[in-house]
């Protein structure tokens, strides 16, 4: 009789214990009991005739609410850490996965607030050149440009737009129409370039007569666009010397972007005539 009492005491220990190490019964349990108290503590107040009995009900149903809330938070805090966890692992998880896409996104929403460029732009980014086709929220589309012949390559480029965030961006707009041109020809010292410079001067402006009317108008369009002083129209041609010793001849002209190579290469062939001309002179003496 006592082993059945003693093993009857001991499942009900067990049982306690099982309801008490499950979370789920211990949560009813509780908001049953608070309930409980709240139904007789609001029956003990109605039983009074208290003028602040409106204002002791509401004070203890905010009372009851407060504790339950603060018990389900006690008994599921262990739950409710895990879960925490798991989600910020999660999030941390998705944002290392998809950390380029969401710069690509950003950097789209940084060219459409911003606007540093059109459709049809010339721009460069970092050492890409290249002629705006379209943009959208993964990437920027170019047409590759050679920045020194001012023509198209026949290649596309396609930039991520995160890319647009980390470089630098340089509106190169005007160069598609106007473009100031340099280049430089390099001779050895046996000829003194200035003694057929106006010559050469003279050869420069003729190849820029034609235009010279449009290019001054752009020049000023540009300046005022800008806010700047920039050099042209007018050819500019400057003498200088190498590291090693060498002349250097070197020219500035405001000109349309389609005629640049073609006026450099007449100037470089005036300049090859001259230089050849008084270098046979030099050595006939």
């Amino acid at each position: 009789m006592l082993q059945k009492i003693s093993s009857f005491d001991l499942s009900a220990s067990e049982i306690i214990e099982a309801l008490i190490n499950n979370n789920l019964v211990l949560t009813l349990t509780v908001i049953v009991l608070i309930r409980i108290v709240k139904f007789y503590a609001l029956a003990f107040i109605n039983k009074k005739d208290d003028s602040k009995k409106r204002a002791k009900i509401n004070m203890i149903n905010n009372a009851a609410t407060l504790l339950i809330l603060i018990s389900i938070f006690n008994i599921w805090s262990v739950e409710f850490q895990k879960f925490a966890i798991s989600i910020a692992a999660f999030v941390v998880a998705i944002v290392i996965a998809t950390r380029e896409f969401i710069q690509c996104f950003i950097g789209f929403l940084y060219i459409v607030s911003s606007r540093p460029f059109r459709i049809g732009d010339w721009i460069q980014v970092g050492d890409s050149y290249g002629e705006v086709h379209s943009i959208d929220w993964a990437k920027l589309t170019l047409l590759e440009v050679n920045i020194d012949a001012y023509e198209y390559t026949g290649k596309t480029l396609y930039t991520p737009n995160s890319r647009l965030i980390t470089s630098s961006i340089k509106n190169l707009n005007f160069l598609k129409r106007y473009a100031m041109h340099h280049f430089t020809i390099t001779r050895d010292e046996s000829v003194n370039p200035f003694i057929f410079l106006d010559e050469l001067h003279e050869k420069a402006v003729e190849y820029c007569a034609d235009f010279r009317d449009v290019a001054i108008r752009y020049n000023q369009l540009i300046e005022n666009r800008l806010d700047v002083n920039i050099t042209g129209p007018d050819p500019h041609i400057q003498v200088a010397t190498s590291d090693i010793g060498d002349t250097q001849v070197i020219f500035t002209i405001f000109c349309p972007t389609e005629r640049a190579m073609e006026i450099e290469q007449s100037l470089t062939g005036d300049f090859m005539r001259l230089w050849f001309n008084h270098k046979q002179a030099i050595s006939a003496n």
